[in-house]
């Protein structure tokens, strides 16, 4: 965001204003960054997504998963729970991510902020329950943004925070996350194995 910005010779925003948008659409975020005065520039607003997606894809390269999320995702998935996406990139930017890591199995469900409101808005999890006929009280939101935690709030679902991310754990606990963990491998404990359980979440639905 910050070479998008200096492509089209505006002040780079600080690091910390950065990270607070992380998790809205793409064109929410640049609002968020941009003086109030030139919200309403649509030709500048354009090219700073051009601007972004074109430094995007080539960081994209870099881009690395944290520790532990492979094999962790895959025990969630063996224990009976069934996974979904929620998220701010474009579809086609989590298409590539999931690609890339080869990582298309695990989720039955994915929305992203190009094919309904942008987080906080409950928008995307309401629509993933839809989907896969689940009931709130069956459905958690894992997130490392504030906006993730809010977004499951306005849903009425659970939330799990990890501090590895974007913000911070107090900040995260104070947003409504029920626990935040440090380690992505330490989500199991909060995912028991649902044969275990009394009851099993009714998660029935096709997959895409």
């Amino acid at each position: 965001m910050q070479r998008a910005f200096k492509a089209v010779t505006l002040p780079e925003p600080k690091a910390e204003a950065v990270n607070q948008i992380i998790g809205l659409s793409l064109s929410k975020a640049i609002d968020g960054l941009l003086p109030v005065a030139l919200q309403s520039d649509i030709s500048l607003h354009q090219q700073i997504e051009q601007a972004y997606r074109h430094s995007y894809l080539t960081a994209e390269d870099d881009v690395e998963l944290f520790p532990h999320v492979r094999e962790t995702l895959e025990a969630i998935r063996q224990r009976g729970y069934w996974l979904g996406v929620v998220t701010g990139k474009s579809k086609s930017g989590l298409l590539r991510v999931l690609e890339r890591f080869d990582l298309s199995d695990q989720f039955y469900v994915l929305r992203t902020a190009d094919c309904t409101h942008s987080k906080p808005h409950p928008a995307m999890v309401l629509e993933c329950m839809q989907e896969m006929g689940v009931k709130a009280e069956h459905v958690c939101v894992v997130g490392d943004a504030l906006f993730d935690i809010q977004m499951a709030k306005a849903a009425k679902v659970r939330s799990l925070g990890v501090s590895f991310g974007v913000a911070g754990s107090e900040e995260l606990m104070q947003a409504g996350a029920e626990v935040v963990v440090n380690d992505f491998v330490e989500l199991l404990q909060y995912f028991p194995p649902l044969q275990d359980l009394p009851q099993k979440p009714t998660m029935s639905g096709r997959k895409n």
